[in-house]
């Protein structure tokens, strides 16, 4: 005791007390060893068929030889006799320590063993859980042990702990099922679960306050595939991951807990009672009480002690065999043997097993389960409920009805479709309607059906004849029929209603009932009288369009053929070309002229109306017809495009256009021109080419009067001027100024006659925009 002086009273007591307790653990420990070396020293007698004497002298002789402690040579010779889960344990252990010192390695061996010894030899779980702490679990580092037992209906008991304090040990006696807990989730998961730190989890447990980031290990307690329960240890700190042979020294101590927890009887408080398990006698009696097919399994273990199959160890007297078997052989069969196919139907077999092993019952609807006949796998939906009882399982099946299955498919089309069905009997007059008959009649389900004959007093008055004749060829001429008509209900709604029905005969041929169904097609005929409108007014709109379109085209080809004779002036050729657009519903408005006036100068235009369709055409017929007659005059170019401005303005509708305008004297090779908002023309001498110096100019109709600005060109022999619209060079994707560039890259090339000049151009055009191109080319000889 720190502070008290070792010649004082207490400090003498507190020395004598500590020698007391190393004087106890060493006694436990001489016992435990003792008892390990009396085990072996059975072992030998049993190996040698020696006495007791003389199996001790010859263990001591072979500890002399291995020159290690009796103890550690009497683990060593358990090992080697029993070849169970703890001696496998151990010599894993040992062989993952090889780099450890041998007396490290051996007393771990050493002490697994010890725990063994102890905790078979308790006589309780609280004595397990003491043992395991104490000899295996304190050198791992852990501080605490809790030893759960799992009840039938997935509760978790303390069956024993160590480390914690009793008032937790108390507060958590008993965790009700379904609660979230470390231990609930070893149970579930049956793999076992290492968690590094609770604080990372959340989950409540025993012992979380002294070690809120602690380390934890749930790992389930079971043999021969049932779980029992669940080993519980806690660490300190935070759990780093441990190694396999850690892992499966745990998985051991657990197995051990298993063997307590066999027999395990939780305490119980005053005025509870201790609800004993069902046998199998039991069992089978609440079988064959159900209303459903169940069959009553028992586990089925292998020599090593672990579970393989289930055995079916009763069948009710409603179960039905998929293969037409007797029961009496399904019967005592094993369950993979007489339906291998569980094994892959839904995992079945693995729900089954899991339900052995934690006793949480398992409930699943409409699973698909497959069973051979004949080596014919046929297959079926049922409702399954597995749950176990005592060291039994039951499992029920329900097949799905496939009639209640059908009927109520049936009931959604029907309420879907908008269908009702009906009966009626004429000799006793019983008449029958689905749900659906008296939504469509807008009636109650209470009130009393419309027979066939008073149909007509509620339909529509013009729809009599139509039902006049759907009831003689059904009710006179005894033949099905079908009509649509107009019904009208109570509340003044009117519902298109298509009615289809067929009389059945008795065996004399005579009319005894008809069944039949109305279906709501209300929603179908307005449907189709907007669709017939709707086409209508298309049809009537594509006819006005195409009209339209023909007489634009007629239009601008009757004012600018696509080929025109080439134009006869001396000392000069000229060419034109039109290209329409591609699209025929956008007729444009581009065009050109070249004619000779009479006073032998030559009138060369271009333009381009803005818009497309009939407007455009009429447009450019009207400019183009106004150059002609005001060229007569002798005025210039720029006094034209004046005059031409004006007449856009004013007396077309306020239209707007670009144009250039040119007039070329042969006898002094002066080519006099103006624009109006247009690109220039370009000239082609010899390998150049270069569009005309620009000119000012407004485009035409933009304002009342503007003046334009007109120059002078001097051509010289075997010199090309081309004038055209923007249809030949625009481009979405470029700006003007690179289209351009591709022109006059192009135009620098020239064939021999003009013709082939523009008849190039148009070939090599890079334009995208589908608009009309207009192109005049004039060649002094």
């Amino acid at each position: 005791m720190a502070g008290v002086a070792p010649t004082s009273p207490v400090g003498r007591l507190a020395a004598t007390v500590e020698r007391l307790r190393r004087e106890v653990r060493a006694a436990q420990a001489e016992a435990e060893g003792r008892a390990l070396i009396e085990l072996a020293k059975g072992i030998l007698v049993e190996r040698l068929g020696c006495g007791p004497a003389q199996a001790a002298r010859q263990l001591a002789e072979l500890t002399a030889q291995a020159r290690v402690s009796p103890l550690e040579f009497a683990v060593e010779v358990i090992n080697q006799a029993a070849r169970d889960r703890m001696s496998e344990v151990t010599d894993a252990f040992l062989a993952a320590t090889t780099g450890t010192r041998a007396t490290e390695r051996d007393a771990a061996a050493v002490r697994l063993r010890a725990a063994e010894s102890k905790a078979l030899a308790a006589s309780d779980t609280q004595a397990v859980a003491d043992s395991l702490l104490e000899h295996a679990l304190r050198p791992l580092g852990a501080v605490a042990v809790a030893v759960w037992a799992a009840g039938s209906d997935g509760s978790l008991t303390l069956a024993g702990s160590a480390g914690f304090s009793p008032l937790e040990a108390s507060q958590w006696r008993y965790v009700p099922p379904d609660v979230a807990t470390v231990a609930r989730r070893g149970l579930t998961e049956r793999s076992g679960q290492w968690i590094t730190s609770l604080a990372e989890t959340g989950l409540p447990t025993i012992g979380r306050r002294p070690h809120p980031d602690g380390g934890r290990a749930a790992v389930p307690a079971g043999t021969g595939g049932r779980i029992h329960g669940v080993l519980e240890i806690a660490w300190p700190g935070p759990l780093e991951p441990q190694p396999p042979q850690v892992v499966r020294q745990v998985e051991a101590l657990a197995e051990l807990c298993a063997h307590t927890l066999e027999t395990y009887t939780p305490r119980l408080d005053a005025g509870q009672e201790l609800r004993a398990l069902p046998d199998a006698a039991e069992l089978i009696d609440l079988a064959d009480g159900l209303h459903d097919p169940a069959l009553v399994l028992v586990p089925h273990l292998d020599d090593s002690g672990q579970l393989v199959d289930f055995r079916i160890q009763h069948v009710n007297t409603r179960f039905l065999d998929p293969g037409g078997r007797a029961r009496a052989v399904v019967s005592g069969a094993l369950l993979l043997e007489a339906y291998p196919m569980t094994a892959g139907d839904s995992e079945l077999f693995q729900r089954i097993e899991r339900v052995y092993a934690t006793g949480e019952p398992f409930r699943a609807n409409r699973m698909h389960l497959t069973a051979l006949v004949d080596q014919v796998p046929l297959s079926a939906v049922a409702d399954i409920s597995i749950s176990r009882h005592g060291n039994c399982v039951l499992l029920i099946w329900r097949i799905e009805d496939e009639t209640a299955r059908l009927a109520s498919l049936l009931q959604h089309a029907q309420r879907l479709g908008r269908i009702g069905g009906f009966e009626e009997n004429l000799l006793t007059g019983e008449i029958t309607w689905n749900s659906q008959m008296y939504d469509l009649y807008g009636r109650p389900p209470q009130s009393p059906p419309v027979p066939l004959e008073d149909l007509p007093a509620h339909a529509h008055p013009d729809d009599a004849v139509t039902i006049g004749r759907f009831l003689r060829t059904l009710l006179h001429h005894l033949r099905p029929a079908s009509a649509a008509f107009r019904l009208q209900r109570r509340d003044g709604v009117t519902r298109h209603i298509r009615v289809v029905a067929e009389p059945a005969l008795d065996t004399d041929g005579r009319l005894f009932v008809i069944r039949g169904a109305y279906q709501d097609i209300s929603a179908q005929h307005w449907t189709e009288v907007a669709l017939a409108a709707t086409r209508d007014q298309l049809a009537h709109t594509e006819q006005e369009a195409a009209e339209r379109n023909r007489l634009a085209l007629q239009l601008q080809h009757a004012i600018m053929p696509p080929a025109q004779a080439p134009l006869q002036v001396p000392g000069m050729v000229v060419a034109v070309r039109y290209r329409p657009a591609e699209t025929e519903n956008l007729v444009g408005g581009d065009w050109y002229d070249a004619v000779v006036l009479p006073s032998r100068k030559v009138l060369l235009c271009v333009g381009d109306v803005a818009g497309h369709g009939i407007e455009a055409a009429t447009s450019m017929v009207v400019l183009r017809n106004a150059l002609r007659g005001l060229a007569v005059t002798g005025a210039g170019p720029g006094q034209l495009l004046s005059w031409l401005n004006t007449v856009a303005h004013h007396l077309t509708g306020a239209l707007t256009a670009t144009a250039v305008c040119a007039l070329y004297d042969p006898d002094r090779r002066i080519l006099r021109w103006a624009r109006a908002g247009h690109l220039p023309p370009v000239l082609v001498r010899g390998a150049e080419a270069a569009p005309l110096p620009l000119v000012k100019g407004i485009l035409l109709g933009a304002v009342p009067e503007a003046e334009y600005e007109e120059t002078e060109v001097h051509l010289e022999p075997e010199d090309t001027l081309l004038m055209y619209t923007d249809g030949l060079v625009e481009r979405r994707d470029r700006s003007l100024e690179e289209a351009l560039t591709h022109l006059l890259t192009t135009a620098r090339t020239a064939p021999t006659t003009l013709d082939q000049h523009l008849d190039r151009l148009l070939t090599y055009s890079k334009s995208d925009t589908d608009d009309d191109t207009c192109l005049v080319g004039i060649r002094l000889v």
